[in-house]
């Protein structure tokens, strides 16, 4: 196949090939995610340790604060890996950035806290989310352009729906892994060393990547490699993309983190249910959630990617402040988890090919730059700062005001979903391998 006359890909993978090469590059991303999360489902117990005075809002507002910090980074990790991405292959960027996030986690499992070495703890754990957020921000555009371009023509929507059901597998092993711990030490251990063990795994299993980087096939040739590959002078002629990625991503992201890292804490710290009770209910609801992912998919494939943000957009826009409302008043475990999994649903419309339209969207030269950087800046500003925002108007006693917010950017989602291009009309990874 060409770009612009320039062969990109060597055809002629057999299908067992790209199987296991989907299966691999899915399974880096679950690692990666996995060792993200483990920060936002912990914070529960070590925010103490770091921020020891204030109230539990206060001690979670700066948590959330570094949480969101790492969000920051993720617009400079796109850039870098992106760029890394186009001009030396989709393997090579995701390889080291997910041995990276092993390095963060590692860093943050080894902290001394607080009561150890004063205010120096908080800057180091600071610097352990800089470290995540940077490789999370390559890692996200790196898989999403690589599982887009090896997968089968016609059933694309299906396959690249499994970089979410990985991340959200990440997102379930970390609430899997609390849990375990907290069935066999005490409150008392998880808050002095049960959280360190959850970022231990983390590392550990980063370093496994190695073991499988030779299955992962490369989608890009050497030789079909332009001069301005990755580079942010090739990507300023595709602003158009760039902006419908921006704004797809605000209303998607914001409603993912909402319903589900801030959820666990939204239970505990508004509905006031135990954190036990809180943690099995959100890990019951991410195994169908997980399980909607090639279902949505497959969706996609049948009735365009533009129609699912469609759907996306006009549901997240109705429904956000009835959910919002009436979780906040849940008793019921079993009713939060059907009022959760309403919203995951509803998210599932962008989640499910979150990584694959915007990839369709950018031509191969810039294609991995244009996801992670357009990717990376929208989660910033949106899903890493929900969190943040959602406790401030909790700690200045207007909460519902965060539930109209987080509406208002699912409803500039939706006018972007009417922009946008469909990309029924062609094959727009003509350019990959097929």
């Amino acid at each position: 196949m060409t770009t612009a006359g320039i062969p990109v890909v060597a055809p002629g993978l057999a299908d067992g090939q790209r199987v296991r090469a989907i299966v691999a590059g899915s399974m880096g991303n679950l690692i990666e995610w996995y060792d993200y999360f483990a920060y936002a489902f912990t914070a529960l117990y070590f925010s103490s340790a770091f921020f020891p005075s204030g109230d539990r809002t206060a001690q979670l507002l700066a948590s959330a604060g570094i949480f969101a910090v790492g969000f920051l980074m993720r617009p400079l990790g796109g850039w870098y890996f992106g760029w890394y991405a186009d001009r030396h292959g989709r393997r090579a960027a995701m390889v080291v950035s997910i041995v990276m996030m092993g390095v963060g986690a590692l860093l943050i499992a080894l902290l001394p806290t607080y009561a150890q070495i004063g205010a120096l703890a908080p800057l180091l754990l600071l610097i352990g989310r800089m470290i995540q957020g940077f490789s999370t921000g390559g890692q996200y555009g790196t898989a999403a352009t690589y599982l887009s371009e090896i997968a089968f023509s016609g059933r694309r929507g299906f396959y690249a729906s499994f970089q979410y059901v990985t991340l959200i597998g990440g997102q379930l092993l970390a609430l899997l892994v609390i849990l375990v711990l907290q069935s066999t030490i005490s409150p008392e251990a998880m808050r002095s060393y049960g959280w360190r063990i959850v970022f231990l795994v983390g590392a550990v299993a980063a370093m496994t990547i190695l073991l499988f980087r030779h299955v992962l096939h490369e989608t890009m040739r050497e030789d079909g490699r332009r001069d301005d590959a990755g580079s942010i002078r090739a990507l300023v002629p595709h602003w158009r993309a760039f902006l419908t990625v921006l704004g797809l991503t605000a209303g998607g992201s914001l409603i993912f983190y909402v319903f589900s890292t801030y959820m666990q804490k939204y239970l505990v710290n508004t509905a006031h249910m135990a954190a036990p009770t809180a943690n099995w209910v959100m890990t019951a609801v991410l195994i169908p959630f997980a399980l909607m992912q090639p279902l949505f998919g497959l969706l996609s494939d049948h009735i365009g990617r533009r129609s699912n943000m469609l759907l996306f957009g006009v549901l997240a826009t109705l429904f956000t402040v009835p959910l919002l409302s009436l979780l906040a008043t849940v008793r019921s475990p079993v009713a939060a988890f059907a009022l959760v999994l309403c919203g995951l649903a509803i998210n599932s419309f962008y989640t499910a090919i979150s990584g694959l339209f915007k990839a369709e969207l950018f031509p191969v030269h810039v294609r991995a730059l244009g996801v992670s950087l357009a990717y990376g800046i929208g989660n910033a500003l949106f899903g890493g700062t929900a969190e943040f925002i959602a406790l401030r108007f909790k700690q200045g006693g207007h909460e519902s005001g965060f539930y109209w917010y987080v509406t208002c950017v699912c409803l500039l989602s939706l006018v972007t979903a009417l922009l946008m291009r469909d990309t029924r009309r062609h094959d727009p990874l003509a350019d990959a391998l097929v």
